[in-house]
């Protein structure tokens, strides 16, 4: 088959696309001249009077075009803050509306005459270097980086009265585009002064298969139908997208593909693929790899994890070229993630943060037309920098600071108990010589297997011995726990540890299985040894018992500070679980932290029914018993259960969370005297992961009558920032003044600002503290020593988490709203995703919530927005006490209209809020792990699905 030459076009009409963009580009290349066709944001700046101060060059690769940069135009042109981007996005040659070449046969893998890698990064010079003269700064940029010894410009000239070194120059690319644009910028270094690529490959692992579809459409004759004779390549890429794609986007992308001839570049893509070591494009693609680990400037690598063609090998690979890179995974993207998530705001916020804003000039009127025509940290760590400053975060650790695991090392000839797992039968003690015995020999084990310092551990382990032994080894080798816990479900787990990427793996049977099964990555260590069999098919190298009895050849490395020591997942409750890092510093601030606030001491000891902190024990120097229970189903805790793992370890402390105390005092009559004796004798009772209302405390003080009752307030970013107990809950109920859920004030070492909410529910970039931030409803934001370090390959989540710069802390927004009574007491509103939008202003649900709960006959109650944001509608989502008259006759659906009118009344004495309607859902959609957390998001559609009049289900 023969295609004729065609020449290059202006694309039609498009969605989401200013003609004013277009532009036809003569570039001379490797076979001399080509138009290409560009979207360049230039004439569109000058347009309105403005000159750019820094040039983004977009790269995309297969089959798309420089549509799918029209987004990042869009918003750099929006944008009035911060630099002006020019952005520059070619079409490639044979792609998009560029030129097509003639050609005599449809493309092979071995076949000459359409272009090769090497091919398309001159292509890509020649163009932008053309376009790049255009402006006075680009154009002295490039002209130094193409003839460095070019003399310098005659004083009075445009280029000479260019801000030398202030206009950066940066990169951005996608698949082949990712890949092409990164060899460009390694091979320009002189030129570029940053790097971002999206999805990509760079390297194909010997020993791994190409990906699915790769194959498929490599695989013979499949080439040039599924790319050329076909758009089958073309349509299954577009329906990657997990929007999905609309369908008019979706013809905007097929506008210059409609035909074979149109396709043939698509095809020559697919045949490039370097698949076999005779590929004529092997060497170049093996060249390129070595450049692109030259890279020594800014770099951020954006993912979309549901890419069934990038694969997470492939993130891993350039992770290892490029190991300063920030990095962003938006977890519920795919293969074309610019279009799954906002790409171009993530990319504008980066540079921002690393190009801060220079006085832009004022557009040359000369130009005019031109277009048109042609942490707690090390200062430095990306991790660790206050975002948009440079600067680093106050300084909270040093190199001398405890660590978690120093507590255990000084028990270490202790023959007193440390620990004990009441799940196994018969319930498994250890002492405190034993485990430090333990973890010293699996520590020892684990650096002559090869664990360097920094190796990233997961930890698929049940709470109890064999975790805290497995995690207290891997701290003390210089590993990095990774723990991401059941409640998670598989699927939560699986994203967490493919986030994650750890290098090991340690776990039991089942973990091991699923992670064989689910193809996690790392090295597999058993807990218990198993047979040839089992060690076969599940591929495990040993077992933490035989790590255990490794005789010390050398002494173990003390990890720095500043290292890392944990990723810490959170519930997932309002959305993908995110890996939070801990410092060794910080780790090891929380354990004293915890360990002064419950004032353990030498004897004392804790159940811990809240798996967090079964694994904070020996880092506390308490005792720790964690007892028979469900870890992914707390209300399986038992009072009996509760109640026996007090007695053997005499204990005189409890954590669990609220839903498990719910059923400890629901089984309390079960007890015995012995066991009832045991409860007297606890002196400490705390509660967290949810709200602790006051009816449970008060059951509480029933089932522990010698106790103080506390619920402090944390999160997996800090696990303990405010603390109230019992009397101080009862003390705020009593007043009518403020509602919400009141979690006392700020723990000694703990700072709290507030960050007000705005008419539309956005939390402001002021911070008010002191007289300021009372009674103003906002986002609480915290800095503490033992908060985090930051969120792990989220780098975007991080910035917006870190963006305040008060008094020069590092600080951390919690996500969580509310207010600040005159008492300097925080109250509790809800999250600010669940914030409502009424014509009134906005409204934190949990005041409202507060005040329904007590209504007889309500067990629980979840307020939601329903409507247009701003003009929101108040829906009161009702979970019936099946054990009062009231919420006993209860049906899904509308409530009755007793139950409605109490809960109006009751709201109306407190709030000016009108309560459009009040329903009855069978059951409150909550997080695995806590059991308490509820849903909104899934309550609001459940209500507004109810109100339009379908079917009442499930939420």
């Amino acid at each position: 088959m023969k295609f004729a030459a065609a020449p290059a076009a202006l694309p039609g009409p498009l969605p989401e696309w200013d003609p004013q963009w277009s532009r036809l580009v003569r570039a001379d290349t490797v076979d001399g001249e080509h138009t290409f066709h560009v979207l360049d944001t230039l004439p569109a700046l000058r347009a309105v009077g403005r000159e750019p101060t820094g040039t983004i060059l977009a790269l995309h690769g297969n089959p798309t075009w420089s549509y799918l940069w029209r987004r990042l135009a869009a918003a750099s042109l929006r944008s009035t803050t911060g630099r002006t981007w020019r952005v520059i996005a070619p079409d490639q040659l044979e792609m998009g509306f560029s030129d097509r070449l003639a050609h005599d046969a449809l493309p092979t893998t071995h076949g000459p005459a359409y272009r090769r890698i090497a091919e398309r990064v001159t292509d890509f010079d020649a163009v932008v270097r053309t376009l790049l003269a255009e402006v006075p700064a680009t154009a002295a940029a490039s002209a130094a980086a193409t003839e460095p010894a070019t003399p310098s410009p005659t004083a009075g000239s445009p280029a000479a009265e260019a801000p030398a070194g202030d206009h950066p120059i940066v990169t951005i690319g996608h698949d082949w585009g990712g890949v092409l644009s990164l060899t460009w910028a390694a091979r320009h270094l002189d030129l570029v002064d940053a790097v971002i690529s999206l999805n990509t490959a760079v390297h194909q692992p010997e020993d791994a298969p190409l990906p699915a579809p790769l194959q498929a459409a490599l695989a013979g004759p499949m080439l040039p139908t599924s790319t050329v004779l076909t758009d089958l390549f073309l349509r299954i890429t577009l329906g990657l997208g997990q929007g999905p794609i609309r369908k008019e986007i979706k013809e905007a992308f097929r506008a210059p593909y409609r035909t074979a001839a149109d396709r043939r570049g698509i095809g020559a893509f697919v045949a490039d693929i370097p698949a076999q070591d005779t590929h004529p494009s092997r060497a170049e693609l093996e060249q390129l790899g070595a450049d692109i680990a030259g890279i020594d400037v800014p770099a951020l690598l954006i993912w979309g994890p549901k890419d069934p063609v990038f694969l997470e090998r492939y993130l891993r690979d350039l992770r290892g070229r490029l190991p300063h890179a920030d990095i962003h995974r938006f977890e519920k993207a795919s293969h074309l993630v610019s279009e799954d998530a906002d790409v171009a705001g993530l990319a504008l916020r980066w540079l921002e943060n690393r190009f801060p804003a220079a006085e832009a000039p004022a557009a040359d009127p000369t130009h005019a037309a031109s277009g048109a025509a042609a942490e707690s940290a090390t200062a430095g760590s990306p991790d660790t920098q206050a975002p948009g400053t440079g600067a680093p975060a106050a300084a909270q650790s040093s190199t001398d600071s405890p660590l978690m695991f120093d507590a255990l090392l000084a028990r270490a000839g202790d023959r007193s108990i440390a620990s004990v797992d009441m799940s196994q039968q018969p319930p498994q003690s250890v002492t405190w010589a034993q485990l430090a015995g333990v973890v010293d020999g699996i520590a020892h084990g684990l650096r002559d297997l090869g664990l360097r310092p920094g190796d990233r551990v997961s930890l698929l382990v049940q709470p109890g011995n064999n975790l805290t032994a497995a995690l207290y080894a891997v701290l003390r080798a210089g590993g990095v726990a990774v723990v991401a816990d059941a409640g998670l479900g598989v699927a939560g787990m699986t994203r967490a540890i493919k986030a994650a990427d750890p290098q090991w793996i340690i776990g039991q049977v089942p973990g091991l299985t699923l992670a064989r099964t689910a193809g996690w990555p790392g090295r597999r260590i058993s807990v218990s040894p198993l047979n040839a069999l089992e060690r076969t098919a599940l591929g495990v190298e040993t077992s933490i018992t035989e790590l255990s009895r490794t005789v010390p050849s050398a002494p173990l490395a003390r990890p720095d500070a500043d290292d890392d020591a944990a990723i810490l997942y959170t519930s997932g409750s309002t959305g993908p679980a995110k890996g939070v890092r801990y410092t060794h510093a910080r780790l090891g601030a929380l354990g004293r932290k915890l360990a002064d606030h419950l004032g353990v001491e030498p004897g004392s000891g804790l159940v811990a029914g809240f798996p967090p902190f079964a694994l904070l024990g020996p880092g506390i120097g308490a005792t720790s018993v964690t007892p028979d229970m469900s870890v992914t189903k707390p209300r399986t805790l038992t009072a009996t259960a509760l109640a026996d793992a007090i007695l053997t370890g005499d204990c005189t402390m409890v954590f669990a969370s609220p839903a498990a105390y719910r059923n400890v005092c629901a089984t309390a009559g079960e007890l015995s005297a012995e066991q009832r004796g045991a409860c007297a004798s606890v002196e400490l009772v705390l509660s967290a992961g949810a709200p602790v209302p006051l009816r449970l405390m008060d059951a509480l003080a029933e089932l522990f009558p010698n106790a103080a009752i506390h619920s402090p307030y944390g999160m997996t970013e800090g696990l303990l920032l405010t603390d109230i107990d019992r009397h101080g809950v009862a003390a705020a109920a009593a007043q009518s003044r403020d509602h919400g859920v009141c979690v006392g004030t700020p723990v000694p070492g703990v700072s709290l600002a507030l960050a007000p909410i705005d008419a539309a529910g956005r939390s402001s970039s002021t911070l008010l503290t002191g007289a300021e931030a009372v009674d103003v409803l906002g986002e609480f934001v915290v800095s503490a020593p033992h908060a985090k370090a930051g969120y792990d390959r989220l780098w975007l989540t991080d910035a917006d988490s870190k963006r305040d710069e008060l008094d020069g802390r590092m600080w951390h927004r919690t996500n969580d709203i509310g207010h600040i009574d005159p008492e300097g007491r925080v109250w509790l509103e809800g999250r600010l995703q669940h914030l409502l939008t009424t014509a009134d202003g906005p409204l934190g649900p949990g005041g409202i919530e507060a005040v329904v709960d007590e209504v007889p006959g309500v067990l629980r109650s979840a307020v939601v927005g329903v409507g247009p944001r701003g003009t929101q509608a108040v829906v009161v989502v009702v979970e019936p006490d099946a054990e009062a008259p009231a919420g006993a006759r209860q049906k899904p659906g509308l409530a009755d209209l007793e139950l409605t009118d109490a809960v109006r009344t009751a709201v109306a004495g407190h709030f000016a809020a009108d309560i459009a309607a009040v329903l009855i859902s069978p059951t409150f959609p909550t997080d695995i792990r806590h059991n308490s957390k509820i849903n909104r998001e899934r309550l609001a559609g459940w209500a507004d699905a109810v109100l339009r009049g379908e079917p009442v289900g499930k939420p």
